[in-house]
């Protein structure tokens, strides 16, 4: 009995699948109606400026575009002004999630349309208000009973460290039934099968003040800070790398440091992100305080100090399924707020647009590119759908049979 059931299943499941979208029947081109919507969806979005700890319009604004649109929108407050968006259907709990954010970062560049070039520019519009505008088109035209099983979640703060996604992964309130969760970055329209791991931190230099003239007097925090970074520009030729990511990099972001040129300084800091190829946190942490340990000695014996301050835990490597029959994949260098996510789900990546022109005076992208990734966000839906139907089909069968 338990073998005739289960060769049963997949004539069923083609059978259940079927009514929602035949497979290898997906449409090409995007209707003119669902177009005109989506080019006003994203125009609207990118219009209003949302850049980090500033979301607190474009939340309103999106909160009654999908209410309008028949959405239940639940929104959680991360600070004062700020909330993240969940919105769904028929019901709270569903398997399928998909997740986006509304901050980007400064400056605000406007919106502009090239008619002649179909281009479709201004901040925002490629990282990540161009996923943003396509998920909800997706999600908004699937067949009832498959959109029932597909909510939403737009988080804020995701440029500066993913507080949204933090305070949404430990919500007392968040629904426990995400069993595929897609997140939405400019991928060029791929799969992501991976990115590089992020340890961020800040080396601060501490002297003794004194007068140019008479440099003896004082310890200077900037020389301090520069055989400091010396040192990780030497650990930077030695740090992990991976076939699959490449070498781990280190970038000093931002150096600053002393008040004036006849001043021995007596601060300096240096803020650097490391993105990690391979290892763990905990292991470039070791690395990094072992290069740093003489110049720290030096320091102590002059009669300063030099310290290393830790932006967050940080993450490894983040393997991402990509395990999607007709997308091209790739891995990228950048972070995202996949690994913040806590719980156990299959996670996919993929958004419209370039990273390459992200956070750029020059963010763009073609309104193909939007079109296409309304048309793969619905495709991923519908595949994923299909897995999570043939989960529970297979669940159901053996539990009528035991």
């Amino acid at each position: 009995m338990i073998i005739r059931t289960l060769i049963a299943l997949p004539l069923a499941l083609r059978a259940l699948t079927a009514t929602t979208q035949p497979q290898h029947a997906f449409p090409t081109t995007l209707d003119p109606r669902s177009s005109a919507e989506l080019l006003h969806l994203h125009r609207s979005l990118v219009e209003i400026e949302s850049i980090t700890s500033n979301e607190h319009d474009v939340g309103q604004w999106l909160t009654s575009y999908l209410q309008n649109r028949t959405w239940t929108v639940d929104r959680q407050e991360v600070s004062k002004g700020r909330y993240n968006i969940l919105a769904y259907g028929k019901k709270r709990e569903t398997p399928i999630l998909l997740s986006s954010h509304m901050d980007t970062v400064p400056p605000h560049w406007p919106y502009y349309y090239n008619q002649t070039s179909s281009m479709i520019g201004g901040r925002g519009s490629v990282d990540a208000k161009g996923s943003v505008a396509a998920m909800i088109m997706a999600a908004t035209k699937l067949p009832p009973p498959l959109q029932d099983n597909v909510s939403l979640l737009f988080v804020v703060g995701e440029e500066t460290g993913g507080d949204g996604m933090r305070a949404f992964s430990s919500w007392s309130s968040r629904p426990t039934s995400h069993e595929h969760v897609i997140f939405g970055e400019p991928t060029e329209g791929k799969l992501v099968c991976g990115h590089k791991g992020m340890l961020g931190f800040h080396v601060r230099a501490t002297g003794k003040a004194a007068h140019s003239g008479y440099p003896w007097l004082g310890v200077s925090a900037n020389d301090l800070l520069v055989e400091a970074l010396a040192a990780l520009l030497q650990l930077r030729q030695h740090l992990p790398w991976s076939e699959k990511y490449g070498n781990t990099t280190m970038n000093v972001g931002r150096v600053e440091g002393g008040v004036a040129a006849n001043v021995v300084a007596e601060t300096a800091t240096a803020s650097i992100a490391t993105r990690l190829a391979a290892g763990t946190p905990d292991l470039v942490r070791g690395q990094i305080v072992a290069a740093l340990e003489g110049v720290r000695a030096a320091a102590h014996k002059a009669g300063g100090d030099l310290e290393v301050v830790w932006g967050s835990e940080g993450y490894p490597p983040v393997d991402i399924n990509c395990d999607i029959d007709g997308f091209e994949t790739m891995t990228v260098n950048y972070g995202t707020d996949v690994p913040l996510l806590r719980g156990n789900h299959q996670r996919y990546l993929y958004g419209p647009g370039s990273i390459f022109v992200a956070h750029s005076d020059h963010e763009a992208l073609k309104r193909a590119e939007l079109e296409q990734a309304v048309l793969d966000y619905r495709r991923l839906i519908i595949k994923v759908g299909e897995m999570h139907q043939y989960a529970s089909t297979m669940e159901q069968a053996i539990q009528l049979e035991l």
